[in-house]
Order: C-alpha cells, then sequence, then structure tokens
C-alpha cells in the first residue's frame, strides 16, 4: 500500500509519499501558510491528483491533538486559527480516503520505535529537542496519547517551580530550559559572545564549552544536567527501555552528548539505553505514515475476520 505522511511545523510542511516498508517514494516541502487548512487541504489534493495510488492520509502536527477525533486542541503559539480545527472530519470529506491525525513528536516517537533507533523495544521515549521540547512515548507499538491528548507532552512538565513563564502560560515548564529557544534567551542573558561581538548560536556554544570557554561550559553543563533530571523523573514514571534524542538541538549531539552521561550517571534508578535519533527531518512524516499503515492494516485483518 501507499500513504501520504504529512509533518506540519511551523515554518515548513513536508509531505511524502511512503509504502507499506517505511520507503519515503516522493517527498515535498512547502512553506507554512495560514489560515493553515484550507492551505493543506489544497496541497493534499494536488499530491493525491499527482499520486493516485495513495490509499490513506496521516498528519502530524504541531500543538496538542485528540487523536481519536483528529481534532487540534491546544496550538496558540506558531499556527494561528489552527485549534480547534476539525482536521480528520474535513480532510476525509474532501478527500474520500481515511484520515489520521497526532502530534508531531508522537509520530517522531513512533518512526523511531518501528524504525528507528529505537527499533527492538518494548518501551520508548522520544524527546525531540528543538524550537521546543517536545516527547513521544510508545508502548509495545502504539503511541500514549493520554485522555486529552496531552501524553508525552515532557516540554510542560514542571522543572523549575516559579521558573522562566512559558508559552503555555505556567512557570517553569522544561522546554524553557532544554530547547534551543532556551539556550539562546540563556546565551542572551550570559552575553556570550563570538570574535564578533555578536552572541553565539546553540551549536557555538557546545563548541566552545569543549574549547574550555567558562560561560560556555556553564551553560552546556546546565542544558545537559536539566535534560538528565527530565530523562531521570520520565524514568521514575516508565521505566522505559530506551530513550531517543532528537530534534534540532540533537545534531550538536557529539559535542555534547557526553555530559549528558556524565550528568544521568547518578540519577538513574535503573539501566537505561539512550540513543541518538536515526531519523532527522524524516521522522514526523515517517511517524504519521505509520499512523494510517496501522489502521488501514487493521481495518483490512477485521474485514477478512467478519467475512469469516
Amino acid at each position: 500500500m501507499v500513504v501520504l505522511g504529512v509533518d506540519i511545523g511551523g515554518t515548513k510542511i513536508r509531505m511524502g509519499i511512503i509504502d507499506s516498508d517505511g520507503q519515503v517514494v516522493a517527498d515535498h516541502v512547502v512553506p507554512t501558510q495560514v489560515p493553515l487548512y484550507p492551505f493543506l487541504e489544497e496541497n493534499v489534493l494536488e499530491l493525491i491528483e499527482k499520486y493516485p495510488q495513495i490509499q490513506a492520509i496521516g498528519i502530524g502536527t504541531r500543538g496538542m491533538v485528540d487523536a481519536e477525533n483528529g481534532v487540534i486542541t491546544f496550538e496558540t503559539e506558531t499556527l494561528p486559527g489552527w485549534q480547534g480545527t476539525e482536521v480528520k472530519s474535513l480532510l476525509e470529506k474532501a478527500t474520500g480516503l481515511r484520515v489520521e491525525v497526532n502530534n508531531d513528536a508522537n509520530c517522531a516517537g513512533l518512526a523511531e520505535a518501528r524504525l528507528g533507533a529505537a527499533k527492538g523495544f518494548r518501551r520508548t521515549v522520544c524527546l525531540t529537542v528543538g524550537t521546543g521540547l517536545g516527547g513521544g512515548i510508545v508502548l509495545d507499538g502504539q503511541i500514549l496519547n493520554g485522555a486529552h491528548g496531552g501524553g508525552g507532552e515532557v516540554g510542560h512538565l514542571i522543572l523549575y517551580p516559579n521558573g522562566h513563564v512559558c508559552t503555555c502560560g505556567r512557570p517553569g515548564c522544561s522546554e524553557q530550559y532544554v530547547s534551543g529557544t532556551a539556550l539562546r534567551r540563556q546565551i542572551g542573558e550570559r552575553q556570550i559572545l563570538d570574535d564578533n561581538q555578536q552572541l553565539i548560536s546553540p551549536h557555538q556554544l557546545f563548541g566552545m564549552a569543549n574549547a574550555g570557554h567558562v560561560e560556555a561550559l556553564s551553560l552546556t553543563k546546565k542544558f545537559t544536567s536539566d535534560l538528565a533530571i527530565v530523562i531521570s523523573s520520565l524514568q521514575a514514571v516508565l521505566d522505559m527501555d530506551c530513550v531517543v534524542i532528537g530534534g534540532g538541538v540533537s545534531e550538536s549531539a557529539n559535542e555534547w552528548w557526553h555530559y549528558l552521561e556524565e550528568a544521568l550517571e547518578p540519577l538513574l534508578l535503573k539501566p537505561l539505553t539512550v540513543k541518538k535519533a536515526q531519523f532527522r527531518n524524516e521522522a514526523g512524516m515517517l511517524g504519521a505514515a505509520l499512523l494510517v499503515i496501522d489502521n488501514v492494516n487493521e481495518s483490512a485483518s477485521k474485514n477478512i475476520e467478519d467475512v469469516r
């Protein structure tokens, strides 16, 4: 079978034609536009016309998602008007195809658990450290969505009570300390500058830390220590087999991974495998495709059983 996997981000939408083995047959990227739903529908219909073999559509998106009904329940930061959109019912009516919708970090977690770095592990947490801090929890091959679509919202664990106010309105959420956005804010607060007296990037931060820059090293160790606390807290609740770390900040992981291992060692309650993500930009798109590959296969199996 062939399905369409869609990964909706704040700046771009990535759409892949994907077969049942998880192979990307074709890949299309367009800039995100708002209002989002009409733009999404237009692009999906164009792809269906171009690839009539598409049998179903999976969508991974920023924000909290009621996965059962395919409704965006919370997203106010970067996609105005997206919250409340009944994506599943609208797109099924427009295309005549089955549609499944979930959070983008959940989709990335599903891709890593089924096909990527966590393949073979039963209980996986995927952390996406990028603009924010996302999480996808996959237990025995199934995404933990939660009662209201908020399962895996790791970025909104309170890390520092009464700390920096999060975009969700609460003070001290973990993504205010463990994310690219948080690193940029803290670089500004500490005024860590390059040779041209410009604020450095997070990637430069890690390189300077390894070169012995005192402030850069201090902030890098704080970042990895905070990430270690998040992982340890999740282990106390989930006792997972494997943690996979992806997202934009993970692209510099080779420069800070040893600090994370050092911070984690005294905090872990039990042995835990921690790995770098196998998939980068493709993770959300692949995971979105897996949502519908699973559901179409389940429906086909049920129909066979009903016939018997």
